[in-house]
């Protein structure tokens, strides 16, 4: 009997189990999937949690209900990995074998790792995030009692998972104030490392041009060094402070511990891959996938759904002792949630920035890209169900796992750092068959 062992029942994980499951017989492979919670979480939920959008009981469900039959289910904390031995030990000293390893373990905040975040009064002195659900509810609270002032978001350092969710929270704040009636009285100011709004230039133009409609203050270029508790201000490396009434935060994200234990991480322990295979630098029978991986792209729930879709084709060759012929390209597609009922569409992989277009049919759509409209927010609300019986049970969506050109409107120049600094719409051309 061969052993499937697979690390995390997540996105990516339930996927790989609810997806190999049927395709592995039985008589030969044993799939067992480990995870320290009994509870699984919608967790692109948690941003609307604290605007009312969602209950917490909504978005989070039994983990049990969500694998299928004939999966063994292990509940427990893992404490490291030994490659030599081709077993992964839990701190309750259970010692579980493997042929082909998974880590699909993802990434969390670490609030801890900068100064301020973490301690006990942050949360009475106003600092707040909701990028677990704990955190989200706590949020919501505050944000009942919030009457206006400073309101700032800050991204404190990527990668992140959901790297455009902190834009998402702006724009819905300030939507949300002006239904309160309480946008006069509050400045909103949105924080980051980065440059500008986005990592893209074509993306960064758009949304930047956003910020400036809504009255968002941006200060870019901000690197953390801690927060200010008492006097209530986020002081940046070299010494800028921005202060706040409410701050809505997103801590530093890290990979599990054990990875970094077990000798797999970056410095931030996320699992160092073959960007293409997901195969573990330095082995053939250990891969990584979602958020645990070092990919450089986004680390969003759309990721790990193209990446699986590769990854099992190639794992069906791989253990036959065929060639891996499958190759991911990076491909991802983000809703960013832009307030008054509305949202955009990023689409983009490894290669090719986030463009203007039509998705998933060209000229079609129904979906616009790169653009607002009601569609893109009814299809980012419609994802909950999508994930919960489509997704997770790893049943076929109509989406191709690499990315499409096909609809899409790139700069004429083929330059796109060229357009986002200072090309206009008809500086765009479109591509079709």
């Amino acid at each position: 009997m061969r052993r499937l062992l697979v690390l995390g029942a997540g996105t990516a994980g339930t996927m790989v189990v609810n997806k190999l499951r049927p395709l592995l017989s039985a008589d030969e492979w044993e799939i067992t999937i480990v995870d320290s919670s009994e509870e699984h979480h919608y967790q692109p939920g948690y941003l609307f949690v604290p605007f009312g959008t969602y209950r917490p009981d909504e978005i989070v469900k039994p983990r049990g209900r969500l694998i299928t039959r004939g999966v063994r289910q292990v509940t427990g904390v893992i404490d490291e990995v030994a490659p030599d031995e081709h077993l992964v030990r839990l701190e309750d000293g259970t010692e579980l074998p493997y042929d082909q390893l998974v880590i699909a373990t993802g990434t969390h905040p670490v609030p801890e790792e900068t100064p301020g975040l973490a301690e006990p009064e942050s949360k009475e002195r106003g600092v707040h995030s909701f990028y677990t659900l704990e955190d989200a509810v706590a949020l919501r609270d505050a944000m009942e009692a919030f009457d206006g002032g400073r309101l700032v978001v800050n991204l404190v350092e990527l990668p992140i998972k959901c790297p455009v969710a902190p834009l998402e929270f702006a724009f819905l704040a300030e939507a949300w104030l002006r239904e309160r009636g309480l946008r006069d009285d509050t400045e909103v100011t949105y924080v980051t490392p980065l440059d500008g709004a986005f990592t893209k230039p074509l993306a960064a133009r758009e949304l930047g041009g956003m910020f400036e409609e809504r009255g968002i203050e941006l200060e870019a270029d901000f690197m953390l060094e801690r927060v200010d508790l008492d006097d209530k201000q986020l002081v940046s490396f070299d010494e800028r402070e921005v202060p706040f009434d409410l701050l809505v935060t997103v801590p530093i994200n890290m990979g599990a511990a054990y990875v970094a234990r077990s000798g797999l991480g970056d410095e931030l322990n996320h699992v160092k891959v073959d960007q293409h295979t997901f195969l573990a630098d330095g082995y053939d029978d250990i891969f990584a996938l979602g958020d645990a991986a070092n990919l450089p792209t986004s680390k969003a729930g759309s990721v790990a759904h193209f990446a699986v879709d590769v990854f099992v084709e190639n794992l069906l060759r791989h253990i036959d002792g065929r060639p891996m012929n499958h190759r991911f390209d990076g491909h991802a597609n983000c809703f960013i949630e832009s307030g008054d009922g509305k949202a955009m569409l990023l689409d983009f992989n490894y290669d090719t920035e986030p463009l203007l277009g039509a998705f998933p049919l060209p000229s079609v759509g129904p979906l616009k890209l790169l653009a607002e409209s009601e569609a893109n927010h009814w299809g980012k609300l419609a994802f909950r169900w999508i994930y919960w019986h489509v997704l997770l049970p790893g049943r076929p969506l109509p989406l191709s796992a690499s990315m499409s050109m096909l609809g899409k409107q790139r700069p004429a120049s083929g330059d796109g750092a060229d357009a986002g600094a200072s090309g206009t719409d008809h500086d765009l051309q479109e591509v079709s068959l």
